[in-house]
């Protein structure tokens, strides 16, 4: 069992890096500005079930065997950029900005791609999680559960509240339905070129 002087360390630590702002957040900015709340918060968790799929991966021992392998890191790192320019493509020739609160497959499903095919996110886990897990404390993938659910717990909050502001903000600029088509595909643009010039190290 973790010990609870280390999760009460790896809480502030964990929430520090929630709020450095990343392809997490920005996913879920984009979301919840040209669908609304409702779809930042299903991002939400989508980046936050991706991130727990990591965290399990890293605790079998699996992620490190795809952070050693440079082939796999990049069949990763290309799907995802293939797949952003995807939603950037979707996001320009869809419709209407706001449908009525509706929220859209592709905001949960989008971000547990987006989560998935981020190799970033498996060398982030794979270099700060192991440093507050103790073999010595007990199972060793339970550590890492338990450290990925504070971890994913603290962003899914973090996360939902950006795209839960960009949701307002989106609502006042509705009529602009055009423009926030450009801004989000932009967004995801962004996104697609900052995974395409990602190295490993």
């Amino acid at each position: 069992m973790v010990d609870p002087l280390t999760l009460l360390a790896f809480v502030p630590a964990a929430l520090a890096l929630n709020l450095t702002p990343g392809a997490d957040m920005m996913f879920c900015l984009g979301q919840g500005l040209r669908f609304g709340p409702a779809a930042s918060v299903a991002a939400s968790a989508g980046i936050s079930l991706g991130g727990m799929v990591h965290v399990t991966l890293a605790g079998l021992g699996l992620g490190a065997l795809v952070a050693a392998a440079p082939w796999a890191f990049d069949v990763i790192r290309w799907v995802g950029v293939a797949y952003l320019l995807w939603l950037a493509f979707q996001t320009l020739r869809g419709g209407r900005a706001q449908s009525d609160g509706a929220v859209p497959p592709s905001a949960f499903r989008g971000a547990l791609v987006v989560s998935l095919t981020n190799p970033k996110v498996i060398l982030f886990v794979l270099a700060f999680v192991p440093q507050f897990v103790v073999p010595e404390a007990g199972p060793v993938l339970l550590q890492f559960l338990i450290f990925g659910a504070v971890l994913s717990l603290g962003g899914f909050v973090i996360n939902a509240l950006v795209g839960i502001f960009a949701g307002g903000l989106g609502r006042k600029f509705a009529r602009g339905g055009r423009a926030l088509r450009w801004i989000s595909s932009g967004i995801f643009v962004a996104l697609a070129a900052r995974l395409a010039v990602l190295e490993r190290a």
